[in-house]
C-alpha cells in the first residue's frame, strides 16, 4: 500500500460520506429550521471542498522536478492541507457561530424535530463509516503506535486532516443530536443555538491544530524520529562508512531528501571511494524507497 493509495482511498470514503451527508442535512435543515442542523449542512458541504482541494494537492505533488523545483512539488500538499484547515475554520467554525448567535436572537421554535433526529442519527452511521475507512488506511502506517503518536509524528499532512475531519465531523453531530433533543424535550429552541456554537467553538479548535501542525511540515521538516534513527543505523553499519558526522532528512511530502556528512573506510584510489558512496547510495534507496534525494559529502571530520 503506497502513501498515495492510502490518501486517496480515504478522501474518497470521507467525499462518499459528506456529500450524502450534506445533501440529506441541508434538506432536513430546511423542513425542520434548525439552526444546528443548518450549521452541520454548512460544515459538511466545506469538508466535499476541502476533499476537492486535498484531491488537488496530492495531484500536483505528483509533478516532476523541474529547473525551478529541482527537489519537485511534493510540499504542494502541504500548502493545500493549510489551506483546507484555514477553511474548516472560516467556512464551518464562524458560520456555525454566526448561526447559533443569530437563532438565539430570533428565538424561532424548531419544526419537525423528529426528522433532524433521524437525519443526525443516519448522518453519525455514515460520518462514523468514513472515520473508519480513515482509520483503517492510518492502521497501515501506524504499525505499533498508539493513533495519538501517529497523529503527533506522521508526515502524512492529508490523512491527518481527514482524520481531524472525521473526528470533529462525529463530535458535531452529538452535539446537534444533543442540541436537538434538548429541545425537543424542554421545548426550549436555545438549546438548539447553543448547539451551533458549540460545533463552531469545535471546528475552530481541530482547524487550529490542523493548521499548527501542518504548518511544521509547511516550512520545512524533518521525516519522523523512526525514519531518521532507521537510516542513520543502516549507514553506521555500512562497511564503506567509518563514522557518521552528520544526517539531515527533508519531508517533501511522500518523499524524502537525505544529506550526509561521513568519513569513509580507506581506499586505494578515489575511484573506489566514488565507488563505495555510489554503493551506499543504491541500497540506502533500495532500503528505503521514499528517499529520493541523496546528497553525499565524504570528510574526515565534522
Amino acid at each position: 500500500m503506497s502513501h498515495q493509495d492510502a490518501s486517496i482511498k480515504s478522501i474518497i470514503f470521507a467525499l462518499s460520506a459528506n456529500l450524502g451527508i450534506a445533501i440529506t442535512k441541508t434538506v432536513a435543515a430546511v423542513l425542520t429550521g434548525s439552526g444546528a442542523m443548518l450549521a452541520e449542512s454548512i460544515h459538511s458541504f466545506a469538508d466535499c471542498g476541502n476533499q476537492g482541494l486535498l484531491f488537488l494537492g496530492l495531484n500536483a505533488s505528483k509533478k516532476k522536478p523541474d529547473a525551478e523545483h529541482p527537489l519537485g512539488y511534493g510540499m504542494s500538499i502541504y500548502f493545500w492541507s493549510f489551506i483546507v484547515a484555514l477553511m474548516l475554520f472560516s467556512m464551518g467554525g464562524l458560520f456555525s457561530i454566526y448561526e447559533g448567535v443569530h437563532k438565539l436572537s430570533t428565538n424561532e421554535e424548531l419544526k419537525s424535530p423528529i426528522l433532524a433526529i433521524v437525519v443526525l442519527s443516519v448522518s453519525m452511521l455514515l460520518e462514523g463509516a468514513s472515520l473508519f475507512g480513515c482509520i483503517t488506511q492510518i492502521n497501515k502506517f501506524r504499525k505499533k503506535e498508539s493513533l495519538w503518536s501517529w497523529v503527533k509524528n506522521t508526515r502524512k499532512s492529508e490523512l491527518i486532516v481527514v482524520l481531524g475531519e472525521d473526528v470533529a465531523a462525529l463530535f458535531g453531530l452529538s452535539f446537534a443530536l444533543l442540541a436537538v433533543v434538548l429541545s425537543l424535550v424542554t421545548g426550549n429552541p436555545v438549546y438548539d443555538s447553543i448547539g451551533s456554537i458549540g460545533i463552531g467553538v469545535l471546528l475552530i479548535i481541530v482547524s487550529l491544530f490542523l493548521a499548527i501542525k501542518v504548518k511544521s511540515l509547511l516550512i520545512g521538516q524533518s521525516a519522523d524520529e523512526l525514519m531518521r534513527v532507521e537510516i542513520k543505523v543502516f549507514l553506521q553499519e555500512r562497511s564503506e562508512i567509518e563514522t557518521v558526522y552528520n544526517l539531515i532528512t527533508l519531508q517533501l511530502g511522500a518523499q524524502i531528501m537525505v544529506a550526509i556528512k561521513a568519513k569513509m573506510n580507506k581506499v586505494a584510489s578515489p575511484e573506489d571511494l566514488i565507488n563505495n558512496i555510489n554503493i551506499c547510495e543504491k541500497d540506502l534507496r533500495s532500503a528505503f524507497p521514499a528517499v529520493r534525494w541523496i546528497f553525499f559529502e565524504p570528510d574526515d571530520k565534522e
